[in-house]
């Protein structure tokens, strides 16, 4: 049964639901109720694993003035799971604030194993994995341009989520910042019917995406400027 006075941390399917974990399915029936970023998305995940609990919504918009409630709930009593609409909570989502208060007000959180975009798109990459950045979104505006020239001397591989409408424009701009022969993958739609995942440097990436509309959501992994340096080394040991 779930516990009592604790936060679970449920990730859900990004796009296949047989990515649904048996103890995902479990712990959203037991828990007293469950906080959803779209309760309409989570009610069709629920339906789907004849899940019949209560929801309560807990997105970006309405979290600040939530968490001091569902503490209160949790302290005296309650099990509560939350979720995101794919994923797992406070990765790029709504989670990290009620984590964060769950924590220093002593109350236990247990994040359960599961789906997330960008592990398997790190993966499928095949650029270096024992050590990287998540850098999730880029700032859209302020500071976009800072953070980018800071990451030009980063030398582990970089993992960046970006939306199909400024996909083309972001390869562009890293382009610019690391060098258009930057070793790079974009993967799309993990998980789903059409997925996909393209390789090359950064000027192939952006040719492709030129010619080929993006659609779904993304997951850019770039090379760091370490591993970028021993592919140029080992592309020149080639043409000697």
């Amino acid at each position: 049964m779930a516990e009592a006075n604790k936060l679970y941390v449920v990730p859900t399917p990004v796009g296949n639901l047989e990515d649904m974990t048996f103890r995902a399915v479990r712990i959203l029936k037991e828990v007293d109720f469950i906080l959803a970023e779209d309760t309409r998305i989570t009610g069709f995940l629920l339906k789907h694993f004849d899940i019949k609990n209560s929801m309560q919504s807990h997105h970006k918009f309405n979290e600040h003035q939530t968490v001091d409630w569902i503490v209160s709930r949790i302290k005296t009593g309650a099990s509560v799971a939350i979720v995101s609409d794919a994923g797992t909570p406070g990765i790029s989502d709504p989670g990290f604030l009620l984590a964060r208060e769950c924590v220093a007000q002593g109350i236990e959180v247990e994040c359960l194993p599961g789906a997330t975009a960008f592990v398997p798109a790190l993966v499928n990459s095949g650029l270096p994995m024992d050590r990287f950045t998540f850098e999730g979104f880029l700032p859209q505006k302020k500071g976009r341009q800072t953070r980018l020239k800071e990451l030009a001397t980063e030398s582990r591989t970089m993992v960046f989520y970006e939306s199909p409408f400024r996909v083309l424009k972001t390869l562009e701009q890293l382009a610019a910042c690391l060098g258009l022969e930057r070793k790079a993958s974009v993967s799309r739609e993990i998980s789903k019917l059409y997925e996909q995942t393209v390789h090359g440097s950064l000027e192939e990436l952006i040719h492709w995406f030129t010619k080929n509309e993006p659609r779904g959501e993304f997951v850019l992994v770039v090379a760091g400027e370490k591993e970028n340096k021993k592919n140029v080394e080992y592309l020149n040991l080639q043409e000697q």
